[in-house]
């Protein structure tokens, strides 16, 4: 029996759940004190209500995260990689009720939201697998006309702003933020506009998990209003915009022609995430930049 139903027979109107943001580890609520309510796609049904994410909570959260970058980064491959896969874990022991929510929240059926889930996890599980080989790959020794070992290793840009696309609000996410965070960065990211609740969901889950507080921080709100906060942050190193918005990309091109941060642009259609387009290590290196080292030979 669902929890709606026995509330029904208990007389009880139940709880409506109050999604917060997530930054630095804490559910804080929104500085501006503005929510947003989350209705059945068919029933119009008052489901949740979430934070609408003001610019100084953004602010706050580049806060958290640049704090969170130096330790992250200077854990070893091998952990971060340990530390996404213990993701994959709880996901798969939380997958039925994170099921529910997708299908009651987007309107979708629960074959459809379930399998959503598990190629978030499989997704999940395909970076961690990335974190302790993608240097060795991406990594190079290079011939110079001297006597010196030359040597070109990624490192992490540091604080990434990651925007996702309305659906698949979980799986979209994973895809965008796996690839950053393996290599070091530390994240803010824009959920789902239309459909936030799985992404807050999943970052209850983050934080019971082994992931330090900052080093993945969670925004619920307007595209429209935060981008440009995004694009004009002096201490947002690289965005990776993943919502398929013309009129957004462009906003964040403009605004990050003031302080030249790296921005990419994903283009993935809809249908397109659960696919081949959504398993590319090429992604790692969207928030990855190339540092050279000389070694004279013999010391």
């Amino acid at each position: 029996m669902s929890a709606s139903k026995m509330h029904e027979q208990s007389g009880r109107a139940g709880v409506i759940k109050t999604y917060k943001l997530f930054i630095g580890g804490k559910f804080p609520r929104t500085e501006s004190g503005r929510y947003q309510t989350v209705r059945h796609p068919r029933s119009g049904k008052h489901l949740a209500s979430y934070c609408k994410a003001s610019r100084k909570d953004l602010r706050d959260a580049v806060v958290a995260a640049r704090k969170a970058h130096p330790e992250w980064a200077g854990k070893s491959s091998y952990l971060r990689g340990q530390i996404l896969y213990r993701i994959a874990e709880m996901l798969e022991g939380s997958s039925s009720s994170l099921a529910s929510e997708i299908a009651t929240s987007s309107g979708v059926n629960a074959s459809a939201a379930q399998s959503e889930i598990n190629a978030t996890i499989d997704r999940i599980l395909y970076y961690a697998g990335w974190a302790d080989k993608y240097s060795q790959v991406f990594g190079s020794t290079n011939p110079v006309a001297s006597s010196h070992f030359n040597f070109s290793t990624p490192e992490p840009t540091g604080v990434v702003g990651v925007i996702c696309p309305d659906k698949p609000a979980l799986l979209a996410l994973a895809t965008l933020i796996a690839p950053a965070i393996l290599s070091g960065n530390s994240v803010i990211v824009l959920a789902s506009e239309k459909f936030p609740l799985p992404a807050i969901t999943l970052a209850e889950i983050i934080a019971s998990s082994d992931v330090p507080g900052g080093v993945i921080n969670l925004l619920s709100g307007s595209r429209a209003e935060l981008a440009p906060q995004f694009a004009m942050h002096m201490d947002i190193n690289t965005i990776i915009d993943g919502s398929g918005n013309d009129e957004i990309a462009s906003i964040l091109r403009k605004g990050s022609s003031t302080n030249l941060k790296r921005i990419k642009i994903r283009n993935i259609r809809e249908g397109a995430w659960t696919g081949k387009a959504g398993l590319n290590p090429y992604f790692i290196l969207d928030s990855v930049e190339f540092k050279t080292l000389w070694h004279p030979v013999g010391i």
